[in-house]
């Protein structure tokens, strides 16, 4: 095994299993360092398209087809005595995790802006994060709720520090919709399942919220309209009511770009006259993290409008820090 060649793969899984699911999940903390130690599991990951090569997809597959494991072991022998039918889920497959508790580091940005908003989402998944008022908040020094909630409601938590301008009431959306190269159906029990498996083991309580959001969006589901972020997007704004704020924004999306479409995507948003809202890790939109005085911790990224950064949050929605 050429060592420098797999030397990328292993500091992806070293990073995930001692920064990113530090104190988050302890079993995916344990299988991606034994991925690191590994130059079967390395070789056999190797194989896959790049795109395709990152821990939470090929850990996601595996415990799909094959029920969550007990140990790095028993994740081990389970990945080299199944390989194909692992490698052609993830291949099918894509994170598209569409955590709706991102929704409660988005709606201090959305609720500062002139109402009625019109919204769309690019990398929309399944359109969870596209109904931030129809979701419930415990901030800690503050909650809401919105009207009509009822005991099935998910109670998303999310610890904001002192400065942030917290909303007294939902902001007032009047039309919404998605974009995604292959939206989930929430109508698809399968795609629905996927969702769920993309939670990390032993985050309940996540996942209880993101059944209970899925819930949500059945009973009125927001429109996600397949196409790309730059080539479909103009069509889709133009859909929206006039007279409308029009907000563009997303959430752990644009990593799954080059850095010359997050340009073009950026440009064009500009021209449509809409509001950005960006949430994404600092290295994704360097000349927005470059106004940062100090970088954010691991697992965080900067919720940012119009390319100005506002907050530093947690990348599934559990803190905001606003910037002064």
């Amino acid at each position: 095994m050429d060592d420098e060649q797999y030397t990328g793969l292993r500091e992806r899984y070293r990073n995930f299993a001692e920064i990113e699911t530090r104190g988050s999940s302890a079993l995916y903390s344990e299988m991606a360092a034994r991925v690191s130690q590994s130059e079967a599991l390395l070789r056999l990951i190797a194989r896959l398209p790049p795109a395709k090569q990152q821990p939470n997809l090929v850990f996601a597959a595996t415990r799909r087809l094959f029920g969550t494991p007990a140990d790095a072991a028993d994740f081990e022998r389970t990945l080299l005595a199944h390989p194909e039918p692992i490698r052609a889920l993830i291949l099918a497959r894509s994170t598209q995790s569409n955590e709706p508790g991102r929704c409660a580091t988005l709606l201090p940005a959305m609720a500062r802006l002139p109402e009625p908003l019109a919204i769309i989402e690019v990398g929309a998944s399944a359109g969870l994060c596209l109904l931030p008022d129809r979701y419930a908040y415990d901030y800690g020094r503050a909650s809401l709720r919105p009207d009509g909630a009822g005991p099935d409601t998910p109670v998303f938590p999310c610890r904001a520090s002192s400065d942030t301008p917290l909303p007294e009431r939902m902001p007032r959306i009047v039309w919404r919709a998605g974009l995604d190269l292959s939206p989930v159906d929430l109508g698809d029990e399968e795609d629905v399942a996927w969702l769920q498996t993309l939670v990390w083991p032993g985050d309940d309580a996540r996942a209880e919220r993101l059944g209970q959001a899925v819930a949500v969006a059945r009973r009125d589901p927001p429109e996600v309209v397949r196409g790309d972020l730059v080539d479909d997007l103009a069509a889709l704004a133009a859909r929206a009511p006039r007279d409308v704020t029009l907000v563009v924004f997303h959430t752990a999306v644009l990593a799954y770009v080059d850095a010359q479409k997050r340009d073009r995507f950026a440009r064009l948003v500009a021209r449509l006259g809409a509001v950005w809202i960006s949430n994404e890790s600092a290295d994704v939109l360097p000349r927005v993290a470059a106004r940062l005085r100090t970088a954010p911790p691991p697992g965080h990224s900067v919720l940012a409008v119009n390319g100005e950064p506002v907050a530093v949050t947690h990348m599934h929605g559990l803190s905001i820090d606003w910037l002064a």
